[in-house]
């Protein structure tokens, strides 16, 4: 018998090389990159006026300097408690009406068009009324969070348990499933992944409901930050305090992710 070739080939992809997923991190960070060097080259040729466009030298060193300082961590820690609590009150009412009138016809009926005109309304006029009634503290900035963040919420959560398959839920009750395992074992899974791309969503809305309730009447915060930038037209400290707001909202998306693969886990790639 003829001796097998020593000359074996290497696989494509087995350890050699970069992978995909590495590639595809190179490329974003290049992206990133030459955007930033894009800004930087035509405010430096006042393509673009510094005055009114910044610098990212000079945004970066404000960024340093609050973190370096200790600036900035009591501002960001106020925002952030807003934030959080506009998020999780906001989520959490969502996912229960939302269960509640998708499972209820009647609730559903009755409440559609007063729904709809809620949503339709535009929610951040609500912000002057919400610091009559809670005062200048966090609690009107987490109202106003918290109306930016159901509605996102609630319309995904009605959206997708009435998309749940008929044919299953017909032979889960053939079965013998109650209500409560209903629930548990087809609603609540179903309605899960519209849930959570709610819930990406609905960080940056949490995000905006606090900054804004800043703008209106704060004594601290990011969004106090940069209204006090916006007085003395000091652009470079805006683009910080948006900087700073950006990389906290990836941070709480973060979170948001990691809850999202530990409980969806049972869900094919």
């Amino acid at each position: 018998m003829p001796k097998a070739s020593a000359n074996v080939q290497p696989v494509m992809g087995a350890g050699n090389g970069i992978s995909a997923a590495a590639r595809l991190r190179i490329m974003q960070v290049l992206l990133f990159v030459s955007l930033i060097g894009l800004w930087y080259l035509l405010t430096e040729t006042e393509f673009l006026p510094k005055f009114f466009f910044g610098q990212p030298i000079a945004v970066f060193k404000v960024v340093i300097d609050w973190f370096v300082t200790g600036e900035i961590f009591y501002h960001l820690w106020i925002t952030s408690v807003e934030t959080v609590l506009g998020f999780v009150i906001g989520a959490s009412l969502a996912l229960i009406c939302g269960l509640w009138f998708a499972l209820s016809q009647t609730a559903s009926a009755l409440s559609d068009p007063y729904i709809k005109a809620i949503n339709a309304m535009p929610r951040v006029i609500l912000a002057p009324i919400f610091s009559l009634w809670f005062g200048l503290g966090i609690w009107s900035k987490v109202a106003l969070g918290v109306t930016l963040v159901f509605f996102v919420v609630f319309f995904n959560v009605y959206q997708g348990v009435r998309e749940v398959s008929p044919v299953v839920l017909a032979n889960a009750r053939m079965l013998g499933a109650s209500k409560g395992q209903l629930l548990r074992t087809v609603y609540l899974p179903s309605a899960t992944s519209w849930v959570f791309s709610s819930l990406h969503t609905s960080v940056g809305m949490a995000f905006v409901g606090a900054v804004v309730g800043e703008y209106l009447g704060s004594s601290a915060g990011v969004g106090y930050l940069i209204l006090q930038a916006e007085g003395v037209f000091d652009v470079n400290t805006v683009f910080a305090g948006i900087v700073v707001l950006t990389m906290a909202a990836l941070l709480l998306d973060g979170v948001v992710g990691i809850i999202e693969r530990r409980l969806l886990k049972w869900r094919p790639t």
